[in-house]
């Protein structure tokens, strides 16, 4: 867990080290040659579109990135959560927790 003023961007590789995916679903702002090697080390495809200034853009499969719109709608339902939108807790298991509940709440209905 990292500060709740820093980007994430910085914990991409952390995010998936102890997986073996097949595919690697991100945003533009996880495009970059290092993180895509890590991917592609892991034997998984990258699929994350390429940033709109970037001189050779790389191809992804675009209907199988729509498919991250499902986590997307998951992070908007827990931020309606007001203690996980402003991370009151300071533990990072105090958060856990809660978020753990917001996420139940949210399976429950």
């Amino acid at each position: 867990m990292t500060a709740g003023q820093a980007s994430e961007y910085g914990q991409a590789n952390a995010l998936i080290e102890d997986f073996h995916p097949e595919y690697v679903l991100a945003d533009r702002g996880y495009d970059s040659d290092d993180f895509v090697e890590v991917i592609e080390n892991k034997g998984a495809v990258a699929v994350i579109p390429s940033h709109r200034g970037r001189k050779a853009p790389r191809v992804h499969d675009a209907d199988l990135y729509k498919e991250r719109n499902l986590v997307e709608r998951l992070f908007q339902k827990l931020k309606q959560y007001r203690r996980i939108a402003t991370r009151y807790q300071r533990k990072a298991k105090h958060y856990l927790g809660t978020l753990q509940l917001a996420a139940s709440m949210i399976w429950l209905t």
